[in-house]
């Protein structure tokens, strides 16, 4: 690597004040879990390393009328511990366990999972099903993003050289919601070959009312499967699943690598569709 500065602002507006002045010579660091592999590959090379790690005031999980707010301090385990999420966003809490080791958990925050915009993370497809969406601030002011217009690219976001992601939005699901989290790895801790996050709400009538499904490392982001939320659409409990499986196998665009071809990968997602639909229906009925 060459050398690099590493900064350590006080405040968030000096963090936001750094950022804007050094651009797309500075990267913002928290855990640096995904971003020193980066460097060591030399996939970015910054001139500047802007630690946001002890800045004050993002590291929180409270409950708010418009749905659960997670600062982007936060660390993954303290989301996947936390009695409010497994409570109200237990879909969260259950990506969430599935990173890594306990270890990594401790240290990684769930900020930086969404911001290095990994199509391997865990949190990012639970969050998308969950329809969530972030906050982000600059010199010039704060937005929001919906999760759904958040990932671009492999490892590209949408948010501007100058922005920091501060607090990521969950909405509450409404009555009789269940969902699942399956995760296909060769070895646990490893990064998955697929994942599958499935988010359903039922009718009266114990049917499907509607159904987000999203993909996890099947393409360069996260994956929102709308043929097979399509296909998922009036299911009952019992009811045959093949059009759920052979619509998520469409949906999917994997690239082959050491963990499989892309004919494996595809298949693999539509049997992980299935069963995760399968257990967020009956998580739905006995919610």
């Amino acid at each position: 690597m060459k050398p690099l500065e590493f900064l350590e602002p006080e405040t968030l507006e000096e963090a936001c004040s750094l950022i804007a002045k050094h651009k797309d010579e500075a990267r913002l660091i928290s855990s640096g879990q995904s971003l020193i592999p980066m460097l060591q590959q030399r996939l970015i090379t910054p001139a500047y390393l802007i630690s946001i790690r002890n800045l004050p005031g993002l590291d929180y999980i409270k409950e708010s009328a418009d749905g659960l707010r997670i600062g982007a301090l936060a660390t993954q385990r303290s989301v996947e511990m936390s009695e409010v999420v497994r409570r109200k966003l237990p879909l969260l809490a259950e990506a969430v366990h599935a990173v890594g080791t306990v270890q990594i958990r401790n240290w990684g925050t769930i900020g930086g999972s969404l911001a290095e915009a990994d199509p391997t993370g865990d949190p990012p497809p639970a969050l998308l099903a969950l329809g969530a969406r972030v906050k982000a601030k600059s010199i010039r002011g704060e937005r929001e993003i919906p999760l759904s217009e958040f990932f671009v690219d492999y490892l590209q976001s949408s948010l501007e050289p100058d922005e920091i992601l501060t607090e990521i939005i969950v909405p509450y699901p409404p009555p009789k919601t269940g969902g699942a989290y399956i995760k296909d790895v060769v070895r646990a801790g490893d990064t998955g070959i697929v994942t599958v996050a499935a988010l359903v709400t039922l009718n009266g009538g114990r049917k499907v009312k509607e159904a987000r499904i999203v993909l996890g490392c099947q393409s360069t982001t996260p994956l929102r499967a709308l043929k097979a939320e399509k296909a998922a659409a009036g299911k009952r409990p019992g009811d045959s699943l093949d059009d759920v499986i052979a619509a998520a196998q469409a949906d999917s665009d994997p690239a082959p690598d050491v963990l499989g071809s892309v004919e494996y990968k595809s298949y693999l997602a539509g049997i992980r569709t299935r069963d995760a639909l399968r257990l967020a229906i009956s998580r739905a009925i006995a919610s």
